[in-house]
């Protein structure tokens, strides 16, 4: 397991200190899987004031097509050939439904309840369980049907404006595919490579040897390790989640939704102590024969370069190299949420 680093420095002159010569430190990391590459760099203090909640929510319940009271008025339903009723409905106002702007053939949308608007450390577990729970029993009705579709699937968590979200009230985007998204399918074609180069599984690899070295290593809870990401696509870190054994979404059990829900939990409380409310979430899956694959999970934090101006956390740099960037050291991050594990 390489963790490959080139490390770089600029001079320049501080012209704060009568052009004093000054040192600044950047690093390039390289994804021990694919090679990607991150830079580690505009170090600043991982620090952010809230805004002012009750003012960016206001107004936005009137019409949300989410509410308990227009959900099953205004949104579409999937013909009976695929899921009869057209709807998924659970508990405490929960239902799924396709997404009326899809970016793949079964693309669906489950609400996480009735409440509009959730503070990020106010989402719990039980709920975070209970709208896995909804998407699984979706994943599994496709699959039961022989959906062509039905190989890879996926969810998405787009939380808060920040992140991407158009859409206050909290949801998931799920999704059957048997398209891989370009990260996930580098990922897999590239643990396949590594399989057949060293006759081992890459993750479990990667959380042996994280485990060992412990700088980047979070904790573990039931068969799923918790670590902050060596070359990250967040600029405040990520967290990625393994699950041992596990090789797509199918495979996770009751147990293992209920630990990844103790685990976020964990981490947005970790995140909120630095200012920060917005994230993104992705499963990224195998299929049941992809031996050299594990289910796991990149949980990334969404905010700004100018909290002032609203300048959003991707630029030229990220948005056409697909070059990213992290604002600190991933292991002094690691310090900052170890914490909450």
């Amino acid at each position: 397991m390489e963790f490959r680093a080139i490390q770089k420095e600029t001079v320049i002159l501080n012209p704060l200190k009568d052009m004093e010569r000054r040192l600044i430190p950047s690093e390039i990391r390289f994804d021990p899987l694919t090679g990607r590459s991150a830079r580690i760099c505009h170090f600043m203090k991982l620090q952010w004031d809230k805004p002012d909640f009750e003012k960016m929510v206001a107004g936005t319940e009137a019409n949300c097509p989410f509410c308990p009271e227009r959900v099953m008025k205004v949104t579409p339903c999937f013909p009976d050939e695929i899921l009869p009723g057209g709807r998924m409905v659970a508990s405490d106002g929960m239902v799924l439904f396709p997404n009326l702007a899809p970016y793949d053939s079964l693309g669906a949308v489950a609400t996480m309840g009735g409440r509009h608007f959730i503070p990020m450390t106010e989402i719990e577990k039980d709920r975070i369980v209970r709208a896995f729970d909804l998407a699984m029993g979706f994943f599994r009705h496709v699959k039961e049907i022989g959906h062509p579709e039905a190989v890879y699937h996926l969810i998405n968590w787009n939380y808060m404006p920040v992140s991407g979200s158009s859409i206050i009230h909290p949801h998931l985007q799920v999704f059957s595919t048997s398209s891989a998204p370009n990260l996930m399918r580098e990922e897999l074609q590239a643990a396949r490579a590594y399989m057949d180069k060293n006759g081992s599984n890459y993750w479990d690899d990667l959380v042996a040897a994280e485990t060992e070295k412990g700088q980047r290593l979070l904790g573990r809870i039931g068969r799923t390790t918790w670590l902050t990401a060596y070359a990250p696509m967040g600029v405040a870190g990520d967290v990625v989640a393994v699950v041992d054994g596990a090789r797509s979404t199918l495979e996770l059990t009751d147990e293992d939704l209920a630990d990844i829900a103790d685990g976020l939990r964990k981490t947005m409380a970790a995140y909120d102590k630095m200012g920060i409310y917005s994230f993104n979430m992705n499963f990224f899956s195998g299929t049941e024969g992809d031996d050299f694959s594990r289910f796991h999970l990149v949980f990334s934090p969404r905010t700004f370069f100018n909290q002032a101006l609203g300048t959003p956390d991707i630029g030229a740099l990220r948005n056409l190299f697909n070059e990213t960037l992290c604002m600190a050291f991933p292991e002094e991050i690691n310090q900052s949420l170890k914490a909450s594990f």
